[in-house]
């Protein structure tokens, strides 16, 4: 009679210790309160072409710190539209803006001496925005390691930028 008893008594072991495992193994999560924020690249927000008509003023007014006539307004937009590929016109037009001596470039000596100045004017000038610390240490980077580089390359680059193609 005692038989199944003891029997009984070892299993109550096994059930305790298997009902305390399940009952204790849950793992703890903290919780800050922080709320999800997206993070988006700077010019994310630039998301609408600029007309053939915007582009060509706000180039003028870039390279040349004054308004464009309209008669050259409409000398470019003809341009323009004589060229089958925009992106090669803009290029053509680009070039043919910093090759005409009323450009209003900082010189050669600002650019190198003056590497931080420049290039957040120049992100300024063209962006419409500050440089993020990467591109600001990239470009400055950019700019000392290479001694042949001059303003003029710089303002086409940026000129010629898919960011600067938008608004």
């Amino acid at each position: 009679m005692n038989m199944p008893i003891l029997d009984k008594m070892k299993w109550i072991p096994l059930v305790l210790a298997c009902f305390l495992s399940v009952i204790s193994c849950k793992e703890d999560y903290d919780v800050y309160e922080i709320n999800d924020l997206d993070v988006l690249p700077v010019n994310s927000e630039k998301d609408k072409p600029k007309t053939s008509a915007q582009f060509i003023s706000i180039l003028y007014t870039n390279l040349f710190q004054t308004a464009i006539g309209p008669n050259k307004m409409l000398e470019a937009q003809n341009a323009v539209l004589s060229i089958g590929d925009k992106q090669i016109a803009y290029d053509i037009l680009v070039s043919k803006y910093m090759r005409d001596g009323g450009v209003v470039l900082p010189s050669l000596d600002d650019m190198k001496y003056n590497t931080e100045t420049f290039v957040r004017e120049t992100y300024q000038r063209f962006m419409i925005r500050q440089p993020t610390e990467a591109e600001l240490k990239w470009m400055m980077g950019y700019i000392e390691s290479r001694p042949n580089l001059t303003p003029e390359l710089v303002y086409f680059s940026f000129a010629t930028s898919n960011e600067h193609f938008h608004y």
